[in-house]
């Protein structure tokens, strides 16, 4: 009996499974960079906003804090956006005759809410929470970005699942003061440019318990050099009540350390990021990567 197929068969049937996985392979490989493009993620894309409001001008010009406009930023799950009365706070008096501001006008005239397009907009089922984030020392350019040089709004991350999970597995290389929570340009500790942490003993919120410094706090506090040389044990402090020569929360913080007895924090030295954001881990009591990489922290 005649063969059907010829013998070349097998080769060719082999050489089209390897080029259909070939394609399989292909196409999901595109879909893959599809899905972290630009196209999907809007990274980088600056919306056509009703008002071509400017950060850079706002904040690096005229030196705005971003909770003058943001105002629930440390207190709710959403930065907020501001109202239109935020802005006729300055443009009732100056530029009131621009064109590039008639919709500002025209909504504090009407009562009507300008229609800003949001630029950093996560999907519905994503749960996430501002207020957590700022009071456990993360800065507001780790997620968006050195905003004060940015003429108009765009984003600079993904804010994907992947890189949410970045770092929410190793959080210490993002944690910084509470006190350098809005500067911009916080690059962490350096050898050329240290910085000296202490717990003050306070009973404020977690990420309020640390006074981090940017001066050396024995040169900048003669004071604290000399009582924290006799608590290391040339003798005890003899200061009392009312002799503290800093108030609590300053650059000298003291903690109590009994009826009638100051004793003066003891600030640890960091010249590098990791070994900052490890201590202030422990600090502000964050929470396993296990945990916070739960299906739950983000998903409600």
């Amino acid at each position: 009996m005649a063969q059907v197929f010829d013998r070349s068969s097998n080769a060719l049937a082999r050489a089209g499974l390897v080029l259909t996985g070939l394609i399989v392979v292909a196409l999901g490989v595109a879909l893959n960079q599809l899905q972290r493009s630009p196209w999907v993620t809007r990274q980088g894309q600056r919306a056509d906003q009703p008002v071509p409001f400017s950060h850079r001008h706002h904040v690096e010009g005229l030196g705005l804090q971003c909770q003058y406009c943001h105002t629930s930023v440390e207190k709710s799950s959403y930065a907020g956006i501001p109202p239109t009365k935020t802005c006729m706070n300055c443009h009732a008096q100056i530029w009131t005759n621009a064109a590039m501001l008639e919709p500002v006008r025209t909504s504090w005239a009407t009562g009507e809410s300008i229609k800003w397009i949001r630029v950093h907009d996560l999907p519905d089922y994503v749960y996430f929470n501002h207020e957590i984030h700022v009071n456990k020392g993360i800065g507001c350019a780790s997620c968006h970005g050195r905003v004060d040089e940015m003429p108009l709004m765009y984003a600079e991350n993904t804010l994907q699942m992947e890189w949410c999970l970045n770092c929410h597995r190793d959080p210490a290389k993002n944690l910084r003061p509470t006190s350098e929570i809005y500067n911009m340009a916080w690059a962490g500790p350096s050898e050329s440019k240290p910085v000296w942490c202490a717990d003050t003993g306070s009973n404020g919120p977690t990420a309020q318990r640390v006074n981090c410094v940017t001066k050396d706090p024995s040169k900048s506090n003669p004071e604290v050099a000399f009582l924290q040389m006799k608590a290391a044990g040339k003798g005890q402090p003899t200061t009392g009540p009312g002799m503290n020569p800093f108030p609590i929360g300053g650059p000298g913080t003291y903690s109590d350390a009994g009826p009638g007895i100051i004793m003066p924090a003891s600030y640890k030295k960091f010249t590098s990021q990791r070994d900052l954001g490890v201590y202030l881990t422990d600090k502000y009591h964050i929470r396993t990567p296990n945990e916070l990489q739960s299906c739950e922290v983000c998903h409600r």
